[in-house]
C-alpha cells in the first residue's frame, strides 16, 4: 500500500506537523527524507530496510559513498543530500555554540562534538578555545591519530591558544567514552601547561560513537 493511501495521521509528514519531530521513529523521519519508495515498498518500509542493513541512523548517516549507493533506493544523488543535510547540522551546531556562552549550553557541546566525531575512523584531538566570557573563538583539530590512539603535545596546544589569544578551552579527543590513565595524564599535563599562559582548561570530553564522557562531570578536572 502507498503511503498516500494511508490514514492521513500515519503518514510521516502529516505526522511530524501535527505532532512535531519527536513523534516520529527514525524509519519514519527517514521516509521524509527518501520522499518515495521503490517498487512494492513504501517509503517508511523501505526505511526500515535501510535502517536494518545499516545497523543504525547514525551508521547510515556515516557510511562511506559506496556502501550508501549499493542499499536499495539510495544513489550518488541521495548521498549528497544526506551530506547536506548532516552538515547543515554540524554548522548549525557550531552557529549557536559561537553565538553562546560554552558553560550554559553543554548540550550544544556535546551535540556538536558528536555530530562532529562520532563517525571519523581515526582518533582525533579538537580543540575549542574560548574568550573570557566563554564565547567560542575558534574550534580545530590539532592531532589525528590511528584507529585507537592519538599523539597529543602540549606545546602544541599552547601555541594554538595563544594564536586565538584564548582564556579558556575545552579539549575532546575521540575514543571510548571511558577515561583512560593516559586520559587524565594528558588532561593534568595540558592543564599545567596552559596555566602558564593563563588559559584555563573547562573540561576533557572523550566522544565515542553516541557517547560523549565529560571530565568535568566525573570530577577528574
Amino acid at each position: 500500500m502507498s503511503i498516500t493511501d494511508w490514514p492521513l495521521d500515519d503518514r510521516p509528514r502529516e505526522k511530524l506537523l501535527a505532532k512535531g519531530v519527536d513523534a516520529l521513529s527514525d524509519a519514519e523521519l527517514l521516509a521524509i527524507f527518501l520522499r518515495t519508495g521503490i517498487a512494492g515498498i513504501s517509503a517508511v518500509d523501505l526505511a526500515r530496510q535501510l535502517l536494518t542493513r545499516s545497523g543504525s541512523l547514525a551508521a547510515l548517516c556515516s557510511a562511506p559513498e559506496r556502501d550508501v549507493c549499493e542499499l536499495p533506493g539510495m544513489g550518488p544523488a541521495k548521498f549528497a543530500q544526506l551530506q547536506a543535510v548532516m552538515e547543515i547540522a554540524r554548522r548549525a551546531l557550531r552557529e549557536k555554540l559561537v553565538a553562546g556562552d560554552a558553560l550554559n549550553s553543554p548540550s550544544a557541546v556535546r551535540d556538536y562534538l558528536r555530530l562532529r566525531l562520532q563517525s571519523l575512523p581515526h582518533e582525533v584531538f579538537v580543540a575549542l578555545f574560548l574568550d573570557a566570557q566563554h564565547r567560542v573563538i575558534g574550534i580545530e583539530e590539532l592531532f589525528r591519530g590511528t584507529l585507537t590512539q592519538t599523539s597529543v603535545y602540549p606545546r602544541e596546544v599552547v601555541k594554538r591558544a595563544l594564536h586565538h589569544n584564548a582564556g579558556a578551552m575545552h579539549n575532546h579527543p575521540s575514543g571510548v567514552a571511558e577515561p583512560s590513565h593516559a586520559d587524565e595524564t594528558l588532561t593534568q599535563a595540558l592543564k599545567q601547561a596552559l596555566a602558564l599562559v593563563d588559559v584555563r582548561v573547562i573540561d576533557h570530553f572523550i566522544v565515542a560513537g553516541s557517547g560523549v564522557l565529560s571530565f568535568a562531570e566525573r570530577g577528574l578536572i
